[in-house]
C-alpha cells in the first residue's frame, strides 16, 4: 500500500502505543472539567486550519490543477488518564481545482488520541489513529478523464503532532493528519493535511 510506512503514520501510531502503556500504569487522575466522551474528563475544544494534499490526479487535456484551498477541523475530546483520551471531530477538506471542476470532501472523525508530555516542560507530542466517515463529491469535464460523482463511507484516519501551552487551560497546535476518502470511480485516495491549531481546556 502506497505511503504504508510514512514517517508520521509511524509516529502517530507509536506515539499512541507509548500513551497506552504509560496510562495503564498510571494512576487516573481525580476527574476535572467537562467532557462529551463518555468516561472522560479534562475535556477540550480545538479548531485547526491547514492546507490539504490531494492525492488524486489532474487527469488530462491540460486543465489547472491545484490544492490551493483551506482544510478545516473542528473538534472535542476528553481523556481517560494524563496519557490517553479520545476525540470526535468534523473535518472540511476544502475544494481543490482539477480536470475543469472541482473535488470537495469533508467528514466526522472519531479517533483514539495518545500524548506523551515532554519532562516538565510545556511541550507535548501527540498521535491520534481512528476512523472517519467522509463524504466527496468530484465534478470535472468530460475531456479529463476524472471520473465524476459522489461518494460516502468509513475509512481510517491518522494523526501526529506536537503542542506549546500558553498556560493550564490554552494551547498552540501543529498537526499532519491523513485522512483515507473513497472517490467516485476510483476507490480510496488519501488526504494530508498540515495544520496549526488552537486548543481550549475546559
Amino acid at each position: 500500500m502506497k505511503h504504508l510506512f510514512h514517517p508520521l503514520k509511524i509516529a502517530a501510531v507509536a506515539s499512541l502505543g507509548l500513551a497506552f502503556a504509560c496510562g495503564a500504569s498510571a494512576q487516573s487522575s481525580a476527574s476535572s472539567g467537562y467532557s462529551v466522551i463518555p468516561y472522560s474528563h479534562s475535556g477540550y475544544i480545538g479548531i485547526n486550519v491547514g492546507q490539504p494534499d490531494y492525492e488524486n490526479s489532474c487527469g488530462l487535456g491540460g486543465f489547472s490543477c491545484s490544492d490551493n484551498t483551506t482544510s478545516a477541523y473542528l473538534y472535542t475530546g476528553g481523556m481517560f488518564n494524563p496519557y490517553f483520551g479520545a476525540e470526535i471531530g468534523y473535518v472540511s477538506l476544502g475544494k481543490a481545482k482539477r480536470g475543469g471542476g472541482r473535488t470537495e470532501a469533508q467528514g466526522i472523525n472519531l479517533s483514539l488520541v495518545g500524548r506523551l508530555p515532554l519532562g516538565g516542560s510545556r511541550v507535548s507530542l501527540f498521535g491520534k489513529v481512528g476512523t472517519v466517515y467522509g463524504r466527496t463529491e468530484v465534478t470535472a469535464s468530460a475531456l479529463s478523464g476524472i471520473p465524476t460523482g459522489k461518494a460516502s463511507g468509513w475509512e481510517a484516519s491518522y494523526g501526529a503532532g506536537v503542542g506549546f501551552d500558553l498556560s493550564p487551560r490554552s494551547s498552540i497546535v501543529l498537526e499532519w493528519a491523513r485522512y483515507d476518502l473513497r472517490f467516485a470511480g476510483v476507490g480510496k485516495r488519501q488526504v494530508d493535511t498540515t495544520s496549526i491549531g488552537y486548543v481550549h481546556r475546559f
